[in-house]
């Protein structure tokens, strides 16, 4: 058993490090707003059904991690490692062009054991934000023919925030379940704005550089409540919730000036001010999500998620962020045709199907940007290494677009990829017995 813990942590820790250190490289003018493009906690399981999960508790005696609900770590009865990739094809478009790329990374690294019967803890790290854009807006400034100049005015952003989280979940009788995750979120964004003359050789450009390193603590929660409506098959109800903590961070930044010769930049000439980790705080908004769901053990589960958030709320440095209140819904479900199979790999199959369909916080031009998308996704149950283990693939595809090409807006198409190997170990904790 210690072997084994040993082997995992050092491959978490270094999972861990390669999360933490790889550049983070999406290409999407939205995440200019907030902290980024906002992840949230659904390993592939759930995005392949369109984000259920708020009250999925346990569909089969296979066991995963559902983070965005700690209440269902009460149901985890094995050691269950998950691990997992994705790859994202985004395509940008407006009324006139378009182009497209492809960025990959590691997703998340999970654990969970139980404790007791009844109560099982959880512990992993995962992106929460990802900040990546480069785009220009050039205009013409002037009062006559003779003074005009073009001016462009250039945005960039890259990094991000990760959640590092421990996560608790216990039952209560035969139907409740509560649970909580302390997370700590840490990363760095980074943000540049710069004026310069295009045509004009002897200008003086102007650059400002910004860098919020943020690390502090934030809480979720959640609970579950399941009614039997028959031998196999129930209906459960369940809600959670994110606080609206306060996170510490620093900011600094510089404003430099610099000329741009034959078209190369050169080095800057003159720093106009300096600030250099200035403490700070973000404040993050309260956020409710609630679901109901039926399923039949190890058959089929249909279920339906709300979500709202205060998103309107959310300040950096003491200052609001001009964004809007969001909500969505999901709805998805799973499949399984026969988990007993001996024959017929496919009939073990678990096969998912899902929607989504949000308002995000951003507005632009008056206009609120949505978000939608249908998702699917296949759990491979894979060959057993060692006797009382499982071992699954997860594959999930999200398909779905963001904003619109109408009112000189820009559009995201996406296909968001995920790949994920999740085990189930029923001996890391068993006592063994020798005659």
């Amino acid at each position: 058993m210690y072997n084994k813990l040993k082997y995992t942590f050092a491959v978490c820790l270094l999972l861990t490090s390669l999360m933490v250190n790889a550049q983070v490289t999406i290409q999407s003018p939205y995440s200019k707003f907030g902290l980024g493009n906002v992840r949230g906690s659904l390993l592939p399981q759930y995005r392949a059904m369109g984000g259920i999960s708020t009250a999925v508790y346990k569909p089969s005696f296979f066991n995963n991690i559902n983070i965005q609900n700690p209440a269902s770590y009460a149901g985890i009865n094995s050691t269950t490692l998950d691990i997992g990739l994705t790859g994202v094809i985004n395509e940008l478009s407006n009324s006139t062009q378009s182009e497209q790329n492809f960025n990959a990374s590691l997703s998340h690294v999970a654990m969970a054991f139980p404790i007791t019967r009844k109560s099982a803890l959880s512990f992993g790290i995962l992106p929460y934000s990802q900040l990546g854009y480069d785009f220009k807006n050039t205009v013409q400034v002037g009062t006559t023919a003779a003074n005009t100049k073009t001016v462009d005015y250039k945005y960039t952003g890259e990094g991000g925030l990760t959640k590092a989280y421990l996560g608790y979940g216990m039952q209560f009788g035969d139907h409740f379940r509560v649970g909580a995750n302390v997370e700590y979120l840490f990363g760095n964004l980074l943000e540049n704005r710069s004026t310069e003359y295009a045509n004009d050789p002897g200008a003086i450009n102007s650059r400002l550089q910004a860098k919020n390193s943020v690390g502090g603590v934030s809480f979720t929660y959640g609970a579950q409540y399941d009614f039997r409506l028959g031998n196999k098959t129930s209906l459960v109800f369940g809600y959670s919730g994110s606080s609206n903590s306060n996170i510490n961070s620093k900011i600094s930044n510089v404003v430099t000036q610099y000329n741009i010769i034959n078209g190369e930049e050169q080095s800057a000439f003159d720093t106009l001010s300096i600030v250099e980790n200035r403490k700070t705080n973000l404040k993050l908004p309260l956020v409710h999500n609630f679901g109901i769901s039926i399923q039949k053990d190890n058959k089929w589960l249909i279920g339906a998620d709300y979500r709202m958030g205060k998103w309107s709320n959310l300040t950096i440095d003491n200052v609001n962020q001009g964004l809007q209140d969001t909500y969505g819904v999901s709805v998805g479900g799973q499949y399984t045709p026969d988990v007993n199979a001996i024959n017929g790999y496919f009939k073990r199959v678990d096969y998912r199907l899902g929607f989504s369909h949000d308002k995000t916080y951003i507005q632009v031009n008056n206009q609120d940007i949505k978000q939608t998308a249908i998702t699917l996704g296949l759990g491979l149950p894979l060959s057993s290494i060692n006797r009382g283990s499982i071992y699954k693939m997860n594959l999930t595809a999200e398909l779905g677009k963001r904003g619109t090409v109408s009112n000189g807006l820009l559009q995201e198409k996406f296909v968001n990829l995920h790949l994920a190997f999740t085990l189930n170990d029923g001996s890391w904790f068993r006592r063994f017995k020798f005659d």
